[in-house]
């Protein structure tokens, strides 16, 4: 938001880390990324070169202890926000946490500080609302590099994800929309609709008000929309408290998701965001007040789903406390993004 002091919010972040301990987990690791025709190597402490980008690409890769090699598994991109880098957002979340119990793959690419000073994603910018260019091509190539045939990781294609959070949330979304053959779900946290923004003028005027102008109404806001139509399941997290990002750009995440699954699937997907197929209201012991909200397509699978909290800011929901831009208080968002993933893969896979 305009005014902001970033050096200030990064010290504060970093301070507040420390304050509560807060260490990356033990499995993180730098993830190795290979050049065309390299053979892969381990991935501890090597860089290597995207295939996607000119500049060397680092990204954390968590691995569990416990997975069995042999086993496609499946994996979360998970994208940090603003003065954030993948060590802090993956001690923030607790995602590794998650990953160790439920045996996925956590990779976390990291912002070039020449990109964007405060390290955020430049998800408002046209050179980075693309396929084929800019931020979205090198977070794929990181992606692509993971799963690709000769890579030590074995990885199920038709389960990869992505989440984020603010600038990543929005990164997020604009992933779901470039590349909709590379990943079968998108999560937004706090986030921005694609293209609801196109410069940094109007990124601020999206974070104060939404943008119903990013809803999709015709397909050419879709790039690839013939060559790569695929329905991607989006589910949409945000605090209604929040007054970094407002959250009128939940409903327009969701709204512009829907547009988008209808356009590829027509005959299946046809949602309305005010006619949810169940809604309820929970509150965990502690925690704040909620109402979340699912909608299947006329197979009965889940395809959208929103979680709206009451109370809470920009801040990542039930992560660790004292991380950076989180909030202790259930619900936790990590579980609720991963049950999201794993529900709508294995109800598309027939499982």
């Amino acid at each position: 938001m305009a005014g902001i002091d970033w050096r200030k919010l990064y010290a504060t972040n970093q301070a507040a880390l420390a304050r509560a301990g807060v260490r990356p987990s033990k499995g993180l690791q730098l993830a190795a990324l290979r050049t065309p025709g390299s053979r892969a190597t381990s991935p501890a402490g090597v860089e290597r070169v995207s295939t996607a980008v000119t500049s060397s690409q680092r990204a954390l890769v968590h691995v569990p202890r416990r997975l069995d090699a042999t086993q496609p598994a499946p994996l979360v991109c998970m994208l940090h926000g603003c003065t954030q880098d993948p060590a802090t957002f993956a001690a923030a979340t607790l995602m590794n946490d998650a990953a160790d119990r439920h045996n996925f793959v956590v990779v976390y690419p990291g912002q070039d500080r020449r990109r964007n000073a405060q390290g955020c994603w430049n998800w408002f910018l046209p050179d980075h609302q693309q396929r084929g260019a800019g931020e979205p091509a090198a977070i794929a190539g990181i992606v692509g590099d993971l799963i690709a045939p000769n890579s030590q990781f074995t990885i199920d294609p038709g389960r990869v994800f992505v989440a984020g959070l603010s600038s990543g949330g929005a990164m997020a979304a604009v992933l779901g929309a470039c590349y909709p053959d590379l990943f079968a779900a998108v999560a937004v946290h706090s986030g921005l609709a694609y293209r609801s923004a196109t410069s940094m003028g109007s990124a601020f005027d999206a974070m104060a008000r939404g943008r119903e102008g990013a809803d999709l109404q015709d397909d050419a806001a879709l790039p690839g929309i013939d060559r790569n139509a695929r329905r991607v399941p989006s589910m949409v997290v945000h605090g209604t408290a929040d007054q970094t990002v407002a959250p009128a750009n939940a409903i327009h995440v969701l709204r512009q998701s829907m547009i988008a699954n209808h356009l590829a699937a027509p005959e299946t997907c046809n949602h309305d965001a005010e006619d949810p197929t169940s809604s309820w209201r929970g509150q965990s012991d502690g925690g704040h007040p909620y109402t979340q909200s699912q909608w299947t397509d006329a197979n009965g699978t889940l395809t959208h789903e929103l979680l709206m909290i009451d109370g809470l800011g920009h801040a990542w929901s039930g992560g660790a406390a004292g991380g950076s831009y989180t909030d202790s208080h259930p619900p936790c968002a990590t579980a609720a993004i991963w049950a999201f993933f794993a529900t709508t893969s294995a109800r598309a896979a027939g499982g």
